[in-house]
């Protein structure tokens, strides 16, 4: 028959200490070739597994999954946290009048996230405050070999979800300083979702700088604000690449 044609394998002894079926390699050596039995197979151990055996740093994002929606391994960060890192893997946060930073090298392809609450907090050194929260995310960025003349940031947040947070001007307040912060380190703001009276959900891929949000429905937003305070928010998405934001 004319065409592809089966070669068969050719035959091979048994060395002695195999047997039929065993996996057998054959190495070359000054005797010339000798039966090297091959080590039995090890379960390789996942990526998830092992970011979720890291201790964590202090205030460093420690809820590891994995999000079926975008197929990838990925951190939820509480409100006082942050994540960097230059792994292929996703950050999630979910807002409300807090803000989110994601900052990006693009020559180092390294990013992070903080979640703040509040611009200022005295003396107290949390991620909870945008002063303390904004430096401990650059500062952990230049540890994986970023400089600020390169890095990009894409700034989330600050909505008005609760009618009694409207004296007070929260989500504006929170807004305004990272602006300014970013402004004053000479941090290029490629892309802002912000203000509104929209809570949000960000998910942010460190390794390409990508960022996807998407506003949650305003049904009960003093609920809401609640949960994220608990750092247990509902679920949300929309899509950011360079500069721009795509709604979808």
């Amino acid at each position: 028959m004319k065409g592809f044609e089966t070669v068969p394998a050719a035959p091979h002894a048994i060395p002695p200490g195999g047997h039929a079926g065993s996996a057998v390699f054959l190495a070359a050596g000054s005797a010339g070739l000798r039966a090297v039995p091959a080590s039995p197979a090890t379960p390789s151990r996942s990526t998830l597994d092992t970011l979720k055996s890291r201790s964590p740093k202090p205030g460093e994002a420690s809820f590891f999954y994995r999000d079926h929606h975008f197929q990838h391994d990925a951190v939820k960060v509480l409100p006082g946290e942050y994540y960097v890192t230059d792994e292929d893997m996703m950050v999630m946060t979910v807002l409300g009048s807090c803000i989110a930073a994601c900052i990006w090298d693009p020559k180092v392809r390294a990013g992070g996230m903080n979640h703040f609450m509040l611009p200022e907090g005295g003396a107290d050194t949390s991620g909870r405050y945008g002063s303390y929260a904004m430096e401990l995310l650059i500062n952990e960025m230049i540890k994986l070999g970023a400089r600020r003349e390169h890095m990009q940031a894409k700034v989330f947040g600050g909505g008005q979800v609760m009618h009694s947070f409207t004296t007070m001007n929260v989500g504006e307040r929170n807004t305004q300083f990272v602006l300014d912060y970013l402004h004053t380190e000479r941090i290029s703001i490629v892309s802002k979702d912000v203000l509104d009276i929209h809570p949000r959900k960000v998910c942010y891929f460190p390794a390409t700088g990508k960022a996807m949000v998407k506003r949650l429905a305003h049904s009960h937003p003093e609920t809401l604000e609640t949960q994220e305070r608990a750092g247990n928010a509902a679920v949300v998405v929309k899509s950011t690449a360079g500069g721009s934001i795509d709604l979808f």
